[in-house]
């Protein structure tokens, strides 16, 4: 079997210069930020993201490292709006197309599928049908002849994913209570990066939960970077909570001299000294879990 254990660095080296890239996870919510910031660390640029997105989607956007963006909304949970995000979007310094939340699960299982399109209610009778004049409607070709959207694949370059565990191989685990749709990211995507809290045995899955939580197989992950914290400020129940206190600290960078600051202490730096700066992993790994 294949080791697919990488570096962060080795990842992005991998990856090009408009790219289409699909990051999973939710708003807040197990992100992989890890490999965001070493993509911020790059000479990457022009790139169109795919995501329900975060402070991935935000900090990308103030490096100006987006093209363009395909989401379904950008928040960071516990503040509503991400304001790096939004300071793109105002400027219009970034291509979007804002899509319902559905449709861009569609899009990616289209494409998972290998589908030119997926027929959805998703959308209709909505502004994503004025201001996206591009996409198109189907009749269906039963009885029932309903007029339904035509969702085309989102078909994605690379994807980048977080989880708990994974093995060598590129098996994946996730203890928290939701997927989300990472594995719809990976299946879309002609290359998969997969980080996680630590790398185990695959014989240590059975230790941390039931077969059900292995959610990514070794055939749907190209490479796995261990990165402890490395979803952080964002959640990866049950390992630690959403980091506010942080967050609030990245929403209060928006002027060029705060923005440089937050860069130089949290952006290029290495893992270590990036730990010791958001107050070291024991704080982090105690913060709990949000409820929502």
């Amino acid at each position: 079997m294949a080791d697919k254990r990488r570096t962060a660095a080795e990842v992005v080296a991998e990856l090009r210069d408009g790219m289409t890239i699909g990051i999973g996870g939710w708003g807040a919510r197990r992100k992989p930020m890890a490999l965001v910031r070493e993509i911020l660390r790059s000479p990457l640029r022009d790139l169109t993201v795919v995501a329900y997105g975060g402070p991935d989607v935000g900090l990308l956007c103030a490096a100006g490292k987006v093209r363009k963006l395909v989401f379904g909304f950008v928040s960071l949970d516990l503040i509503p709006l991400d304001p790096h995000f939004r300071a793109a979007r105002q400027a219009g310094s970034i291509a979007v197309m804002e899509l319902d939340e559905g449709m861009i699960q569609w899009g990616l299982r289209a494409a998972m599928l290998r589908l030119p399109f997926l027929p959805t209610r998703a959308g209709l009778a909505t502004d994503v049908e004025r201001l996206h004049p591009e996409l198109t409607t189907v009749v269906s070709p039963y009885a029932d002849g309903e007029r339904l959207l035509a969702m085309p694949a989102l078909k994605l370059d690379a994807a980048l994913v977080h989880v708990d565990y994974a093995d060598a191989r590129g098996n994946a685990q996730i203890l928290g209570p939701d997927p989300y749709f990472d594995d719809m990211f990976c299946g879309a995507a002609a290359k998969r990066y997969v980080s996680c809290e630590r790398i185990v045995e695959t014989s240590a899955f059975a230790d941390q939960g039931c077969v059900h939580t292995l959610v990514l197989d070794r055939g749907m992950v190209d490479a796995v970077v261990e990165a402890p914290l490395g979803a952080h400020p964002t959640s990866c129940t049950p390992q630690y909570g959403i980091d506010l206190e942080h967050l609030k600290a990245y929403c209060a960078a928006t002027t060029p001299e705060a923005w440089a600051d937050y860069r130089a202490r949290f952006v290029d730096v290495d893992d270590a000294a990036y730990v010791a700066a958001v107050g070291g992993a024991d704080r982090v790994r105690v913060i709990p879990a949000p409820i929502f």
